[in-house]
C-alpha cells in the first residue's frame, strides 16, 4: 500500500470517534491520509475556528461537514428554528473550508403518515437555504438513508427521491450523497448514480459495509469494509463512470471499532479500503 493508493481516501471522524480532534489530525498525518470528514457536535465542542486552524496547520482537507437537515416538522416555529440551525451549519462549513454540507431530511412528524408532504417541506427548506449556501461557497448534499430510517430520521430513502428534490435547484447548489451503506440494496441505485453524474450532482461518496445480523441499535450497525454485503468496487466504478473523481469518505458507526485503539482502526480502514474499494 502506497500513499498514492490513499490519495482520495477521507476518514470521517465518526469512524474513529474515540479520538479527539487533535488525535484525529495527528493520526491521519502519521498514516499518510490527507482528508477528513467532520461532524458538527465535536467541532462545536472544540471550537469551529480552532478546528479550522488545527486542520489547516496539519495540512488536512475537510471533505464534508455533517449534518444539516431535519426539515419536516409541521410546526412553523420549529421549521424556522431548523432553518436557523442550517444557516449556522452552512457558516460552519464555510469556516472549515469545506464545500459540502451533508443533509439528513428528517422523518415523519409525530402522528403523521404523509411522506409526500414531508418531502415537500424538505424542498421548501432547500429553496430558502440553497441560495444562502451559494453565497458562502457551500453545496447542500442530500443523503438518502435506508428505508428503515424513513419514519423517524429521513423520509428520503432512495437516490431517485434525493435527485427529484435536488434537481429543482442548480447543481452547484444542491446535489446528493452516494452512501453505500444506505443504497447497496437498491437495484436502481447504479442507474440513478448515472443520472446524478450526468447532472453534476454527486457531491459526496461515502463507504461503509452492511453487516448482519444488525447490532442492537441499527444506527451503530455499519460494518468495516469487507465484513458485509456491499460491492464497493461496483459502486466506485459507477460513480467514476458518472464523472465523480472526488474524495472517497469512509464513515463507519460501530461501537466495536470505537472500543479499539484508534491508530489500529485507522490502519485497518486504510488496508480494507485498498483491498475492497480500489
Amino acid at each position: 500500500m502506497t500513499n498514492g493508493d490513499l490519495a482520495r481516501l477521507s476518514i470521517n471522524q465518526e469512524t474513529v470517534k474515540q479520538w479527539s480532534l487533535p488525535e484525529l489530525a495527528e493520526g491521519c498525518v502519521k498514516a499518510g491520509i490527507g482528508k477528513v470528514g467532520l461532524w458538527r457536535a465535536p467541532v462545536q465542542a472544540y471550537g469551529v475556528e480552532r478546528t479550522a486552524r488545527l486542520l489547516a496547520d496539519a495540512g488536512l482537507t475537510v471533505t464534508s461537514l455533517c449534518r444539516g437537515g431535519f426539515f419536516t416538522a409541521l410546526d412553523p416555529a420549529e421549521r424556522a428554528r431548523a432553518l436557523d440551525d442550517n444557516r449556522e451549519a452552512i457558516d460552519e462549513a464555510a469556516a472549515l473550508s469545506t464545500d459540502t454540507l451533508v443533509l439528513v431530511s428528517g422523518g415523519l412528524p409525530p402522528g403523521s403518515r404523509d411522506l409526500h408532504g414531508a418531502r415537500e417541506r424538505v424542498a421548501e427548506a432547500l429553496a430558502v437555504l440553497a441560495p444562502y449556501a451559494a453565497t458562502r461557497g457551500v453545496r447542500l448534499a442530500i443523503e438518502p438513508l435506508h428505508p428503515m430510517y424513513a419514519s423517524d430520521r429521513c423520509v428520503v430513502s432512495t437516490l431517485a427521491q434525493a435527485l427529484d428534490l435536488a434537481e429543482r435547484f442548480p447543481a452547484e447548489q444542491v446535489g446528493v450523497v452516494v452512501d453505500t451503506y444506505h443504497l447497496w440494496w437498491d437495484d436502481q441505485a447504479l442507474d440513478r448514480i448515472a443520472r446524478a453524474g450526468a447532472g453534476g450532482r454527486i457531491h459526496s461518496f461515502q463507504l461503509a459495509d452492511w453487516i448482519t445480523p444488525l447490532p442492537a441499535g441499527v444506527l451503530l450497525g455499519r460494518g468495516q469494509l469487507g465484513d458485509g454485503s456491499v460491492d464497493f468496487r461496483a459502486f466506485r466504478s459507477a460513480v467514476e463512470a458518472a464523472g465523480f473523481d472526488g474524495p472517497i469518505e469512509v464513515e463507519i458507526f460501530n461501537e466495536a471499532l470505537w472500543a479499539r485503539d484508534g491508530a489500529e482502526v485507522l490502519a485497518e480502514v486504510a488496508e480494507r479500503y485498498v483491498r475492497h474499494a480500489c
